[in-house]
């Protein structure tokens, strides 16, 4: 997947291949998009891990996730599915 930066600095992402990554249309996509249900994060690595950065992308229970080197080159990249959290009741 490429990923670029705007002159702002904000991280450009491919929408059909993000599509693909969730599973959905683009039409699809872009509706989430729209509706606030698509929540992204970026990370800054510090220390050992300085000039990478971790973007996140989470979708219900699904959390995309890329490692980018200091070129913004995807080195590892993983599609983790969330579980619920248990309410701690036994149901009856």
């Amino acid at each position: 997947m490429l990923i670029e930066r705007d002159p702002s600095g904000d991280f450009i992402l491919d929408s059909s291949e993000l599509a693909e990554r969730f599973g959905l249309s683009q039409a699809d996509l872009r509706r989430h998009m729209r509706h606030g249900s698509l929540v992204s994060s970026v990370e800054i690595g510090t220390a050992g891990h300085e000039g990478t950065k971790r973007v996140s992308l989470r979708l219900g229970n699904r959390l995309w996730r890329a490692v980018l080197n200091d070129a913004n080159e995807v080195q590892h990249e993983q599609m983790i599915v969330l579980r619920g959290k248990s309410s701690g009741r036994n149901p009856d």
